[in-house]
């Protein structure tokens, strides 16, 4: 029986690169050995699982035998720190309908679970909804691991991909769900309220914790969120909050106030992008370095940013993670 991600959240970590003054190639080198530290800090401190390689994981710039590797690498070093089966999907995101499935190949061998695929959206508006069944059809006929879909217009040229595809193609028994890294919580609730899919086998993420608490509310599993992936303590205790059902009136207040504070802080990932989460990473958690990327993604914010941020609001949320007990995320 083909098996589904579980539900809570998930981060899509970044790709850590060493220094590229280090490095012997034109490009800064992986840094594996940090990508574990990181991802078993995650593991445990309430995160249910990782998306290696997606956007936020700079997939595109990694060679064939680099994401290997890191997924491989991670695996291993989750395995070794006592996280055998921790959950893994990992990015895909290339349109040639061959290359998609030798990534999810080398995935399934590297010992990730699923594969996010990206809609394909080079031509933008010209991918109908009937084409895209059709190509994720095609890919999950063949892939050799469960897939879910990703759908983020802001790279793929504008795509959005309408409930009535969702519903379609969540009949298709190797299809076990869907990230929407968009800001139309309206699609958001009609797929995770569909009454025509099977939400134990179908689940549906969002890409940004800025929507955890409404959309988990009506149903969706959870979120794959880059901010959890320097505050997972934070994030992972409003999941909590807004899994619990029934909702009483004192667990509303609680998810009305965190989510507050998750909604703003998250702010500072749109602003700053990867750059900017990867700086974060360093600053709070220690991990990284500032010289650490690949062109054109490299470097740090501009002078002052952080402080301004960390003024405005990530402060308030740092003193909020680390006063939140093993009890309150679990």
């Amino acid at each position: 029986m083909t098996s589904s991600p579980p539900t809570g959240v998930f981060v899509p970590v970044p790709t850590f690169f060493k220094p590229a003054s280090e490095s012997k190639s034109l490009q800064a080198e992986l840094d594996v050995e940090t990508q574990v530290k990181h991802s078993v800090h995650l593991a445990k401190n309430g995160v249910r699982g990782l998306v290696l390689l997606g956007s936020t994981g700079e997939a595109i710039h990694l060679s064939r035998q680099e994401r290997f590797d890191l997924v491989s690498g991670v695996r291993k070093g989750l395995t070794d720190a006592g996280f055998p089966d921790y959950p893994i999907m990992a990015g895909v995101l290339i349109n040639h309908l061959d290359e998609v499935l030798e990534w999810i190949e080398e995935y399934k061998k590297a010992g990730a679970q699923w594969g996010l695929v990206l809609a394909p959206g080079y031509f933008g508006a010209e991918a109908s909804q009937d084409n895209l069944k059709e190509w994720y059809t095609l890919v999950a006929d063949r892939s050799p691991l469960p897939i879910l879909i990703y759908n983020y217009p802001g790279v793929t040229n504008g795509v959005t991909v309408l409930p009535d595809t969702y519903r379609a193609l969540a009949q298709h028994p190797n299809i076990v769900g869907c990230k929407m890294s968009h800001g139309n919580v309206s699609i958001h609730v009609q797929v995770s309220t569909d009454p025509e899919i099977d939400h134990k086998k179908f689940r549906v993420y969002s890409g940004f914790g800025a929507q955890l608490g409404p959309i988990v509310v009506f149903d969706a599993a959870g979120v794959i969120d880059a901010l959890a992936g320097i505050y997972p303590r934070t994030v992972s205790k409003l999941f909590k909050l807004a899994e619990k059902r029934p909702i009483d009136d004192d667990t509303l207040k609680q998810l009305k106030e965190l989510q507050y504070t998750v909604s703003a802080a998250e702010d500072y990932i749109g602003a700053t992008g990867v750059i900017g989460i990867k700086e974060a990473v360093t600053r709070v958690l220690g991990l990284g370095t500032y010289e650490g990327g690949r062109l054109p993604i490299k470097g740090k914010t501009p002078e002052g940013t952080w402080e301004k941020w960390d003024k405005k609001i990530l402060g308030r949320v740092q003193k909020l993670e680390d006063s939140i007990t093993e009890a309150e995320f679990r």
